[in-house]
């Protein structure tokens, strides 16, 4: 009786899952969701001026940019002045937006090293190294780790984590979950500051000038909160996976024709790679003495010069100037050591790797930038965001209760628009004003936002890598589908996002501490 349940139960999650992978392949791809978005807004903005849509503007008398009657009115770009701005500013509207820069500097960096083989043979050296009983925290911990390097974590570390755990007579598709969990369920933790820092802190900054038009938002924004969910999304994946995961897929029987674990040897580190590793540790112990020798002193050049605090400093300034420079530096002499770089071409070859694998990036960001800059003019935003407030506020709904629902909301749309910069492209201009409006920083707002942009990521075939962790799947079973992946990967999904939701609410409401170096909880107009 209970194996006709679960029989029964297993076909209404297969068609579920068929049902959702059917109603998001039928999303456009994002480019084309931009321009229909664009194509949306512009006719909303002359709809919107015809009818003499307004609101109170909420920010003081005498601020920048508000109108001498007091109201925000929306703008409508489908008329002459509005197509004359649109044409005029196509350029700049690209090259001025604050992600794009920031994010290819911190890529050139990441480049080298990826190149030379440093961020590889790391992530490779803490899984094979870790004691045995360690193996999935570590596994889990390299994944979290691996963001750093874009597509690392999902064509190195995942079928590697299944390469071991099969060595170890563990089930190999666990190994994969625990990665998988870690790659992309924990995709915005990191003890480091990565590449998509900076391209959130742009997006979030952009939005967050609508209310506060002088407002900066730095790529260390939330440093401290994912420095802390690097360590605790590691500690839930290990947990779930030893508690849960594991135990329900039972003893691994091997397939006719499936991977061998032979193969974990062509993995593992060489002694050029064992020398390569200690010479660029060595090296960013040097590097980083040499920024706290500039950095701690009271005088420090690294410091505001006006106040001498690390606040608003050169030091957070140039942030992603100092990713650059260890990345590349640490690659460099890793390459120089273990005798993978052998000049400076390859060198270049590193940076002009890492901006091939931006072209589409690049592609999707042009239209990207058009849309923040039309609703930016539009005005649609700061009214939606006025309103949106009021009803925030007339139904009482407020703190961590508030915050749980955004995360939420984002959790949802991520199951449709898996890129993380698209996705705060489009919600960031509505919840940001709206959120600030409330009473929270934009600092915070975005460090909610990440935690539903990451959680979601290995339950919906939309993910751009999906289709790749399920192909490494079936090397371990030929009947996996995607209903089966899901499966595997709902409980990391859900108890992710409760627990990083839980912990998200005691970090800010409970402890009041900030999300990153000098980020305000608050927003204080």
């Amino acid at each position: 009786m209970n194996h006709q349940s679960d029989s029964l139960k297993n076909k209404r999650l297969h068609k579920l899952l068929n049902v959702i992978e059917w109603l998001g392949n039928l999303l456009p791809h994002p480019v084309v969701l931009f321009l229909i978005f664009i194509g949306i807004l512009l006719l909303t903005s002359a709809i919107g001026a015809y009818f003499d849509w307004s609101v109170m503007d909420p920010r003081p008398e005498g601020a920048k940019g508000r109108a001498a009657d007091g109201m925000i009115r929306v703008v409508n770009l489908l008329n002459g002045d509005g197509i004359v701005k649109m044409l005029e500013n196509l350029v700049t509207n690209f090259t001025g937006f604050a992600p794009l820069g920031t994010a290819l500097i911190a890529l050139l960096g990441v480049g080298v090293a990826e190149r030379s083989g440093l961020i590889s043979a790391a992530m490779r050296a803490l899984i094979l190294n870790a004691p045995k009983r360690l193996i999935t925290l570590a596994v889990v911990f390299a994944g979290v780790m691996s963001n750093v390097a874009s597509e690392l974590g999902y064509v190195v570390i995942i079928p590697l984590a299944g390469m071991v755990f099969y060595a170890l007579g563990r089930h190999p598709i666990a190994g994969i979950a625990a990665a998988f969990a870690g790659v992309s369920g924990g995709y915005s933790a990191n003890l480091l500051i990565g590449t998509v820092d900076p391209i959130l802190s742009g997006i979030t900054q952009q939005a967050a000038r609508m209310i506060a038009p002088e407002y900066t938002v730095g790529a260390e924004a939330n440093w401290y909160f994912m420095a802390f969910s690097a360590i605790f999304i590691s500690l839930l994946g290990w947990l779930i996976t030893e508690k849960i995961t594991e135990p329900r897929l039972g003893k691994y029987e091997a397939e006719a024709g499936t991977a061998e674990a032979g193969s974990l040897n062509m993995h593992q580190l060489t002694h050029d790679e064992k020398r390569g590793l200690k010479a660029a540790g060595v090296t960013l112990l040097v590097l980083t003495g040499i920024v706290l020798a500039l950095l701690l002193p009271e005088n420090g050049i690294l410091r505001n010069p006006k106040t001498g605090s690390i606040t608003s400093s050169p030091f957070m300034n140039g942030i992603v100037a100092f990713v650059f420079i260890f990345f590349s530096i640490t690659g460099i002499v890793f390459g120089h050591v273990a005798g993978t770089m052998k000049g400076s071409a390859q060198i270049i070859e590193g940076m002009e790797s890492s901006m091939k694998s931006m072209s589409l990036y690049l592609v999707l960001i042009f239209f990207v930038s058009q849309f923040v800059a039309y609703f930016s003019w539009s005005n649609l935003g700061p009214i939606l965001a006025v309103q949106g407030s009021e009803f925030l506020k007339n139904i009482g709904l407020t703190g961590g209760l508030l915050m749980f629902c955004f995360i939420v909301i984002c959790a949802f749309i991520n199951l449709m628009i898996g890129s993380a910069s698209a996705q705060w492209a489009v919600t960031a201009p509505i919840f940001v004003p709206m959120l600030m409006l409330a009473g929270y920083a934009p600092e915070t707002i975005q460090a909610a936002y990440r935690i539903g942009d990451s959680v979601t990521n290995i339950i919906t075939p939309l993910m751009s890598f999906f289709g790749l962790i399920l192909a490494v799947c079936i090397r371990y079973k030929k009947d996996m589908g995607v209903g089966s992946l899901i499966a595997i990967m709902l409980p990391y999904s859900v108890i992710f996002l409760l627990f990083w939701s839980f912990a998200f609410y005691i970090w800010v409401f409970v402890l009041g501490l900030p999300v990153g170096p000098g980020s305000p909880i608050y927003y204080q107009p």
